[in-house]
Protein backbone atom coordinates (compact mmCIF):
# COMPACT_ATOMS: atom_id res chain seq x y z
CA UNK A 1 0.00 0.00 0.00
CA UNK A 2 1.31 3.40 -0.80
CA UNK A 3 1.19 6.58 1.24
CA UNK A 4 -2.02 7.91 2.23
CA UNK A 5 -2.46 12.19 1.39
CA UNK A 6 -5.07 14.55 0.87
CA UNK A 7 -4.08 16.14 -1.97
CA UNK A 8 -5.28 18.60 -5.20
CA UNK A 9 -6.14 16.74 -8.50
CA UNK A 10 -6.63 18.75 -11.50
CA UNK A 11 -9.42 17.90 -13.69
CA UNK A 12 -8.07 16.78 -17.62
CA UNK A 13 -11.46 15.30 -19.07
CA UNK A 14 -15.23 14.42 -17.97
CA UNK A 15 -17.40 12.43 -20.22
CA UNK A 16 -21.08 10.48 -20.02
CA UNK A 17 -20.30 6.94 -20.68
CA UNK A 18 -23.37 5.62 -20.13
CA UNK A 19 -27.03 6.68 -18.63
CA UNK A 20 -25.35 8.34 -14.66
CA UNK A 21 -22.35 6.66 -15.56
CA UNK A 22 -19.66 9.18 -15.84
CA UNK A 23 -15.57 9.15 -17.06
CA UNK A 24 -13.01 11.42 -15.18
CA UNK A 25 -9.45 11.75 -15.79
CA UNK A 26 -7.67 13.28 -12.99
CA UNK A 27 -3.77 14.80 -12.85
CA UNK A 28 -2.31 13.38 -9.70
CA UNK A 29 1.29 12.08 -8.46
CA UNK A 30 -0.98 9.89 -7.00
CA UNK A 31 -0.78 8.26 -10.22
CA UNK A 32 2.84 7.07 -9.20
CA UNK A 33 1.33 4.69 -6.50
CA UNK A 34 -1.81 3.10 -7.77
CA UNK A 35 -2.37 -0.14 -8.23
CA UNK A 36 -5.35 -2.25 -9.85
CA UNK A 37 -8.18 -2.65 -7.34
CA UNK A 38 -7.62 0.44 -4.86
CA UNK A 39 -9.78 3.76 -4.70
CA UNK A 40 -9.35 7.12 -3.60
CA UNK A 41 -11.46 8.95 -1.46
CA UNK A 42 -12.82 12.34 -3.48
CA UNK A 43 -14.21 15.21 -1.50
CA UNK A 44 -17.50 16.99 -2.09
CA UNK A 45 -17.18 20.63 -1.82
CA UNK A 46 -20.29 20.88 0.68
CA UNK A 47 -18.55 21.63 3.84
CA UNK A 48 -22.14 19.83 5.65
CA UNK A 49 -20.05 16.38 4.31
CA UNK A 50 -17.10 15.63 5.76
CA UNK A 51 -16.78 12.14 4.65
CA UNK A 52 -14.82 11.81 1.30
CA UNK A 53 -16.75 9.26 -1.51
CA UNK A 54 -14.71 6.25 -2.35
CA UNK A 55 -14.20 5.26 -5.91
CA UNK A 56 -12.44 2.58 -7.46
CA UNK A 57 -9.27 3.84 -9.79
CA UNK A 58 -9.98 2.50 -13.32
CA UNK A 59 -6.90 3.11 -15.42
CA UNK A 60 -3.50 4.56 -14.35
CA UNK A 61 -1.33 6.79 -17.20
CA UNK A 62 2.00 7.08 -15.34
CA UNK A 63 3.17 8.98 -18.24
CA UNK A 64 0.68 11.86 -17.97
CA UNK A 65 0.99 11.64 -14.02
CA UNK A 66 -3.18 10.50 -14.26
CA UNK A 67 -5.97 8.20 -12.95
CA UNK A 68 -8.79 7.69 -14.47
CA UNK A 69 -11.92 7.15 -12.16
CA UNK A 70 -15.29 5.67 -13.79
CA UNK A 71 -18.16 6.28 -11.36
CA UNK A 72 -22.15 6.23 -11.07
CA UNK A 73 -24.18 9.22 -10.12
CA UNK A 74 -25.87 7.87 -7.00
CA UNK A 75 -26.25 10.76 -4.55
CA UNK A 76 -25.63 14.38 -3.42
CA UNK A 77 -21.70 14.45 -3.47
CA UNK A 78 -21.67 12.40 -6.87
CA UNK A 79 -23.91 14.24 -9.06
CA UNK A 80 -21.59 17.57 -7.72
CA UNK A 81 -18.36 15.89 -9.16
CA UNK A 82 -20.31 15.27 -12.40
CA UNK A 83 -20.57 18.89 -12.93
CA UNK A 84 -16.23 19.34 -13.17
CA UNK A 85 -14.90 20.48 -16.00
CA UNK A 86 -11.08 20.77 -17.33
CA UNK A 87 -9.37 22.74 -15.53
CA UNK A 88 -11.44 22.45 -11.93
CA UNK A 89 -9.70 20.82 -9.14
CA UNK A 90 -10.98 18.29 -6.95
CA UNK A 91 -9.61 17.34 -3.59
CA UNK A 92 -8.95 13.63 -3.03
CA UNK A 93 -7.28 11.20 -0.93
CA UNK A 94 -5.25 8.26 -1.67
CA UNK A 95 -4.08 5.75 -2.20
CA UNK A 96 -6.48 3.90 -0.68
CA UNK A 97 -7.13 0.03 -0.03
CA UNK A 98 -5.22 -2.74 -0.88
CA UNK A 99 -5.26 -3.68 -4.50
CA UNK A 100 -5.76 -7.52 -6.19
CA UNK A 101 -2.49 -9.45 -5.98
CA UNK A 102 -1.31 -9.53 -9.39
CA UNK A 103 1.70 -11.82 -8.28
CA UNK A 104 -0.98 -14.63 -7.79
CA UNK A 105 -1.95 -14.55 -11.32
CA UNK A 106 1.73 -14.73 -13.16
CA UNK A 107 1.74 -17.34 -15.97
CA UNK A 108 -1.95 -18.31 -15.26
CA UNK A 109 -5.06 -18.50 -16.72
CA UNK A 110 -6.75 -15.29 -15.06
CA UNK A 111 -10.26 -13.98 -15.41
CA UNK A 112 -11.45 -10.51 -14.38
CA UNK A 113 -15.39 -10.65 -13.55
CA UNK A 114 -17.30 -7.28 -13.49
CA UNK A 115 -21.31 -6.14 -12.91
CA UNK A 116 -22.00 -2.84 -13.57
CA UNK A 117 -20.21 -0.47 -12.14
CA UNK A 118 -17.47 -3.40 -10.66
CA UNK A 119 -16.05 -3.74 -14.10
CA UNK A 120 -13.57 -0.56 -13.65
CA UNK A 121 -11.54 -1.11 -11.21
CA UNK A 122 -11.04 -4.10 -13.64
CA UNK A 123 -9.41 -2.35 -16.54
CA UNK A 124 -6.58 -1.39 -14.82
CA UNK A 125 -5.79 -4.89 -13.72
CA UNK A 126 -6.40 -6.55 -17.35
CA UNK A 127 -3.71 -3.94 -18.24
CA UNK A 128 -1.29 -4.79 -16.21
CA UNK A 129 -1.69 -8.26 -16.48
CA UNK A 130 -1.60 -8.02 -20.28
CA UNK A 131 1.90 -7.53 -20.24
CA UNK A 132 1.67 -3.53 -19.24
CA UNK A 133 3.42 -3.81 -15.68
CA UNK A 134 5.73 -6.04 -13.76
CA UNK A 135 3.30 -9.41 -13.91
CA UNK A 136 1.98 -10.55 -16.97
CA UNK A 137 -0.85 -13.50 -16.81
CA UNK A 138 -0.95 -16.26 -19.54
CA UNK A 139 -3.89 -14.77 -20.86
CA UNK A 140 -6.42 -12.56 -19.35
CA UNK A 141 -10.33 -12.90 -20.20
CA UNK A 142 -12.48 -10.17 -18.53
CA UNK A 143 -16.22 -11.63 -18.24
CA UNK A 144 -18.76 -8.37 -17.82
CA UNK A 145 -21.95 -8.15 -16.60
CA UNK A 146 -24.06 -5.41 -17.62
CA UNK A 147 -28.29 -4.48 -17.41
CA UNK A 148 -28.22 -3.92 -21.48
CA UNK A 149 -26.72 -2.77 -24.25
CA UNK A 150 -25.13 0.37 -22.61
CA UNK A 151 -21.73 -2.09 -22.36
CA UNK A 152 -19.46 1.06 -21.08
CA UNK A 153 -15.37 -0.11 -21.28
CA UNK A 154 -16.39 -2.95 -23.28
CA UNK A 155 -13.85 -1.19 -26.01
CA UNK A 156 -11.19 -0.46 -22.99
CA UNK A 157 -11.49 -4.18 -21.85
CA UNK A 158 -10.66 -5.51 -25.70
CA UNK A 159 -7.57 -3.72 -25.48
CA UNK A 160 -6.13 -6.02 -22.99
CA UNK A 161 -7.86 -9.05 -22.99
CA UNK A 162 -10.76 -11.38 -24.77
CA UNK A 163 -13.79 -9.92 -23.81
CA UNK A 164 -17.29 -12.10 -22.71
CA UNK A 165 -20.35 -10.53 -22.07
CA UNK A 166 -23.41 -11.08 -20.17
CA UNK A 167 -26.74 -8.61 -20.19
CA UNK A 168 -29.95 -8.99 -17.88
CA UNK A 169 -32.18 -8.52 -21.22
CA UNK A 170 -30.21 -10.56 -23.46
CA UNK A 171 -29.41 -7.49 -26.12
CA UNK A 172 -25.55 -8.31 -25.91
CA UNK A 173 -23.76 -11.32 -25.39
CA UNK A 174 -24.98 -13.84 -22.97
CA UNK A 175 -28.64 -13.68 -21.39
CA UNK A 176 -27.87 -13.70 -17.52
CA UNK A 177 -24.96 -13.13 -15.25
CA UNK A 178 -21.03 -13.89 -15.53
CA UNK A 179 -21.40 -17.09 -14.32
CA UNK A 180 -24.15 -17.95 -16.96
CA UNK A 181 -21.40 -16.34 -19.40
CA UNK A 182 -18.07 -18.08 -18.06
CA UNK A 183 -20.31 -21.50 -18.13
CA UNK A 184 -21.99 -20.84 -21.82
CA UNK A 185 -18.74 -19.63 -23.31
CA UNK A 186 -16.60 -22.66 -21.44
CA UNK A 187 -14.34 -20.05 -20.43
CA UNK A 188 -11.57 -21.80 -18.07
CA UNK A 189 -9.15 -20.28 -15.87
CA UNK A 190 -6.96 -20.53 -12.66
CA UNK A 191 -7.99 -17.32 -11.12
CA UNK A 192 -10.60 -14.93 -10.59
CA UNK A 193 -10.21 -11.59 -9.95
CA UNK A 194 -14.15 -9.67 -9.48
CA UNK A 195 -15.60 -6.73 -8.09
CA UNK A 196 -19.24 -6.28 -8.26
CA UNK A 197 -23.05 -6.38 -6.56
CA UNK A 198 -22.99 -8.83 -3.16
CA UNK A 199 -25.00 -11.67 -4.90
CA UNK A 200 -22.42 -11.75 -8.29
CA UNK A 201 -19.48 -12.10 -5.71
CA UNK A 202 -21.27 -14.80 -3.39
CA UNK A 203 -21.89 -16.61 -7.01
CA UNK A 204 -18.14 -16.51 -7.91
CA UNK A 205 -17.54 -17.73 -4.71
CA UNK A 206 -19.39 -20.61 -4.87
CA UNK A 207 -18.07 -21.30 -8.52
CA UNK A 208 -14.49 -20.83 -7.66
CA UNK A 209 -15.30 -23.14 -4.66
CA UNK A 210 -16.78 -25.82 -7.30
CA UNK A 211 -13.93 -25.36 -9.66
CA UNK A 212 -11.56 -25.46 -6.87
CA UNK A 213 -9.85 -22.12 -8.18
CA UNK A 214 -8.56 -19.21 -6.55
CA UNK A 215 -10.75 -15.95 -6.43
CA UNK A 216 -10.46 -12.89 -5.22
CA UNK A 217 -13.28 -10.61 -4.86
CA UNK A 218 -13.30 -6.32 -3.93
CA UNK A 219 -16.14 -5.66 -1.68
CA UNK A 220 -16.05 -1.74 -2.36
CA UNK A 221 -19.66 -1.37 -3.38
CA UNK A 222 -20.03 -2.01 0.89
CA UNK A 223 -18.25 1.17 1.99
CA UNK A 224 -19.37 4.18 2.43
CA UNK A 225 -16.59 6.96 4.08
CA UNK A 226 -13.25 4.76 2.68
CA UNK A 227 -11.53 5.74 5.87
CA UNK A 228 -12.44 3.95 8.28
CA UNK A 229 -14.31 6.03 9.77
CA UNK A 230 -18.11 4.96 9.56
CA UNK A 231 -17.67 1.18 10.20
CA UNK A 232 -20.65 1.01 7.66
CA UNK A 233 -18.08 -1.53 5.68
CA UNK A 234 -17.40 -4.32 8.05
CA UNK A 235 -18.08 -8.01 7.03
CA UNK A 236 -17.36 -11.19 8.54
CA UNK A 237 -14.16 -12.96 8.56
CA UNK A 238 -12.90 -16.90 8.72
CA UNK A 239 -10.41 -15.48 10.71
CA UNK A 240 -10.24 -13.34 14.20
CA UNK A 241 -9.11 -9.58 13.92
CA UNK A 242 -5.59 -9.30 15.64
CA UNK A 243 -6.79 -5.77 17.05
CA UNK A 244 -10.45 -6.76 18.10
CA UNK A 245 -10.53 -10.39 18.58
CA UNK A 246 -13.71 -10.91 16.77
CA UNK A 247 -14.54 -12.31 13.44
CA UNK A 248 -14.84 -8.94 11.31
CA UNK A 249 -13.30 -6.89 9.31
CA UNK A 250 -13.64 -3.21 7.68
CA UNK A 251 -13.58 -3.13 4.60
CA UNK A 252 -12.27 0.31 3.27
CA UNK A 253 -9.06 -0.26 5.31
CA UNK A 254 -7.95 -4.41 5.28
CA UNK A 255 -9.69 -4.57 1.74
CA UNK A 256 -11.41 -3.68 -0.57
CA UNK A 257 -10.01 -7.23 -2.05
CA UNK A 258 -10.21 -10.09 -0.11
CA UNK A 259 -9.56 -13.93 -0.90
CA UNK A 260 -12.96 -15.40 -1.14
CA UNK A 261 -12.51 -18.02 0.75
CA UNK A 262 -11.58 -15.20 4.21
CA UNK A 263 -14.65 -13.34 4.19
CA UNK A 264 -18.03 -14.21 4.81
CA UNK A 265 -20.46 -13.28 2.48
Amino acid sequence: MGKKKKTEAKVLSQAILAEGIYDLWLETDLAMDAHPGQFVGVYPTNKSTLLPRPISICEVDRDRSAIRLVYRVVGSGTAEFALYQPGDYMMILGVLGNGFPLTEAAGKKVVVMGGGIGGPPLLQTAKELSGKGDVTAASVTAVMGYRNQETFLADDFRKYSELVIATEDGSVGTKGNVIDAMRQQNVECDVIMACGPMPMLRAIKAYAQEKGIKAYISLEERMACGVGACLGCVCKTKEVDHHSYVHNTRICTDGPVFDAEEVEI
